[in-house]
């Protein structure tokens, strides 16, 4: 039978990322283009400890129908978490619980947008928060990152040119592909050019508690005056990617909206995966968990950037990030790209091209992206050894 797919979805491609991690189904593939996060990073003793508990005691409550908005003891206990560590939530915030940080993406787009209307986005940026946009009929305009974020100068010149912009997507932290932080300077202009257009800003923060060095900066939300900020949060790189427990705080206007479109979506995440994020704040020290996995992620950043400055050498340029998860690289100008990436596959390595996380992914780009979190630190030495001999055949 043929089928005919909606406009909506038949213009879409498959995640280049995805399509390369099937590569790596295959045991001897070195996977440094996933994302994942690192297996000795998993409190998986805590976890294990907090579900038995809750399935003893509460089994009802964690295996029957919750409301949309999240499990409310969770609930209050990131609004606390966050207006502790961030100075986030004012009196016109509300907080939802989401299957993942993704999924706050989605909603947004889907309570705000219409199709043709513009989606303005760092680029780089994240592939799937792209290929969100993209599936309601949004038109995407993308702005330059620079070593210290977004380029807010030609943001601004985006805005004033550009009609129907309903809200700018930024990840201010160790950003996705590029491993930038927005500087202070940057956030604080970027939210008053917000403010000059009346546009919303989404700030995706899934990374910034993957700090390994520098002093921490504030959010955007933590000057959200006006209600602009939609702020992104998720437990999947501190916690657990599985357990699809994310959130979002904006303005309570917002949060109805995204609540309505979530009981067309799944009706609400998962009780128990909710509770046992609830009950891990309240059983152990989060704090001195994500000290301990910036210690883990610190020592394989560092080995890797060694591994990249011993057998790549002056082959590559790239700025070593302050945390996060990915290493940004650029090859020389006369080096064709995916061809490079697929001799790298060839060598049993798995990189992401840089084209796939443009605007147009038929652009040409020189950049790939390592990751550091997935591989143990044996594959990061093996790895990058690789990928200096598939750069040996350019010279």
């Amino acid at each position: 039978m043929e089928f005919t797919f909606s406009n909506k979805i038949s213009s879409l491609q498959p995640s280049a990322i995805r399509e390369i991690l099937k590569a790596t189904s295959d045991p001897a593939i070195i996977p440094l283009a996933a994302g994942n996060p690192a297996p000795d990073a998993f409190p998986v003793d805590e976890v294990r400890a907090i579900a038995k508990d809750i399935l003893e005691k509460r089994p009802i409550d964690a295996l029957q129908y919750g409301v949309s908005e999240g499990y409310q003891p969770l609930r209050d206990t990131v609004m606390q978490w966050l207006g502790r560590k961030e100075k986030i939530g004012r009196d016109y915030d509300e907080i939802i619980i989401t299957s993942g940080a993704t999924q706050v993406t989605d909603l947004l787009t889907k309570v705000i947008c219409n199709e043709g209307d513009v989606v303005v986005c760092e680029e780089p940026s994240f592939i799937g928060s792209l290929n969100c946009f993209r599936s309601y009929g949004c038109k995407l305009k993308g702005v330059p990152v620079e070593a210290d974020g977004m380029d807010v100068d030609a943001l601004e010149k985006v805005l004033e040119e550009t009609e129907n912009v309903k809200f700018i997507y930024t990840i201010p932290n160790f950003q996705n592909p590029s491993g930038t932080t927005m500087s202070l300077k940057k956030r604080q202009r970027l939210y008053e050019i917000a403010e000059k257009f009346g546009v919303i800003i989404l700030e995706d923060n899934p990374y910034g508690d993957l700090r390994t060095e520098g002093e921490s900066l504030p959010t955007i939300k933590s000057m959200d005056t006006k209600g602009l900020v939609v702020y992104a949060g998720s437990f999947s790189k501190i916690l657990s990617p599985g357990l699809r427990v994310a959130y979002c705080v904006a303005h309570k206007k917002l949060i109805a909206k995204m609540t309505v479109g979530k009981q067309a979506s799944d009706v609400h995440t998962p009780c128990l995966n909710q509770m046992i994020v609830d009950q891990w704040f309240k059983d152990y020290d989060v704090d001195a968990h994500i000290k301990k996995i910036q210690g883990i992620y610190r020592k394989k950043l560092n080995l890797m950037c060694d591994c990249i400055d011993r057998e790549l050498g002056d082959f590559v340029q790239y700025v070593k990030p302050q945390g996060g998860l990915f290493i940004w690289c650029r090859l020389p100008d006369n080096v064709d790209m995916l061809e490079f990436v697929k001799k790298a596959v060839d060598k049993k390595v798995a990189v992401v091209p840089g084209n796939a996380f443009l605007m147009n992914d038929t652009d040409k780009s020189q950049y790939i992206r390592l990751n550091f979190s997935t591989p143990t630190d044996e594959g990061i030495v093996k790895g990058v050894k690789l990928l200096g001999e598939v750069a040996k055949e350019y010279k």
